[in-house]
């Protein structure tokens, strides 16, 4: 008999495998050893943000401080400036990592003449979850462009694959927090220039947010999420186990073989 009311999976068919896709082609390309093994859910806590603040500036310069780490960037030359002091456009530095790609072991053979200029948006001292996510997708954006390996669909694709990049770098809990803003209430209650300029839907963020924690089990991917995000996570693990158990993805079922073995250093 049919199943009168089976329930509908988050995504369709199509979107789940180019999501999929999308994180075959983070782990190929940005240093899979670093997610296995030092990649954590970086979560909206006091635990991973201690940081005391006084101005937008301090707080715009710590934030930016943690992510950066917490992306395993933190020897890229990379300097956040206010949004008053950045070139109207800027080159690409040129420069050579030694050590790998990410992670505390990683050097520049040679500095650049300058590092790349990132900035921020002051609008957002009251939403830091946005500027996490803003500062996480910026970053996203800079690997892409150092590694030089554009995403599956190409050129048109890269602000969905800078999403999808910044949540395998464990911002998934941010990123799906703050892919949609209710615009209703009152005037003085909302600030369309503080909200950060989404390219995956909430059920897409979820979707890859639940792919990442898949391979991070001791993290509870639901637990900082909006409420109303919660019922999508389940239904991201419900419709991902589906996946890997009818029709396997070859790269998933790669990582899932490394990550039994990987051993956090």
């Amino acid at each position: 008999m049919l199943a009168i009311f089976k329930s509908k999976p988050l995504l369709d068919e199509a979107q789940a495998h180019q999501l999929i896709a999308l994180f075959g082609w983070a782990v190929e390309h940005f240093d899979v050893d670093f997610f296995l093994k030092h990649t954590r859910i970086v979560e909206p806590t006091v635990q991973d943000f201690p940081d005391q603040v006084s101005s937008v500036e301090q707080m715009a310069h710590t934030v930016f401080a943690r992510v950066r780490d917490y992306a395993g960037l933190q020897h890229w030359p990379v300097a956040l400036l206010p949004p008053q002091q950045m070139p109207m456009q800027q080159t690409f530095p040129s420069f050579t990592l030694s050590g790998g790609l990410r992670g505390e072991h990683v050097s520049v053979l040679q500095q650049p003449a300058l590092p790349i200029a990132l900035s921020y948006n002051p609008n957002q001292i009251n939403q830091p979850q946005d500027m996490v996510a803003s500062l996480a997708g910026s970053l996203a954006m800079i690997l892409i462009h150092q590694v030089g390996k554009l995403p599956p669909g190409g050129q048109e694709h890269l602000p969905v694959a800078a999403d999808v990049l910044a949540v395998f770098m464990g911002f998934g809990v941010m990123l799906s927090n703050s892919a949609y803003h209710f615009r209703g209430g009152c005037g003085s209650c909302y600030n369309a220039y503080a909200n950060r300029q989404a390219a995956l839907s909430e059920a897409e963020t979820i979707f890859v947010h639940a792919l990442v924690c898949y391979f991070k089990p001791e993290y509870n991917g639901a637990k900082h999420l909006k409420p109303h995000l919660r019922s999508l996570y389940k239904k991201a693990q419900k419709q991902l186990q589906g996946i890997i158990k009818s029709s396997p993805d070859p790269v998933l079922l790669a990582l899932e073989e490394r990550s039994r073995v990987a051993i956090p250093g």
